[in-house]
């Protein structure tokens, strides 16, 4: 069952695309958080 997922490209898009989705959020977090700091 798990070795069946493991070969099957669809379950690799879905990772990909949630793993995409995570850095984009983990970056704009960044972002905003660094620029509401301030310059002070």
């Amino acid at each position: 069952m798990f070795m069946m997922m493991l070969k099957d490209p669809v379950v690799w898009g879905s990772l990909l695309g949630i793993f995409i989705m995570i850095v984009m959020m983990a970056y704009y977090t960044y972002l905003f958080m660094h620029n509401s700091a301030g310059d002070d």
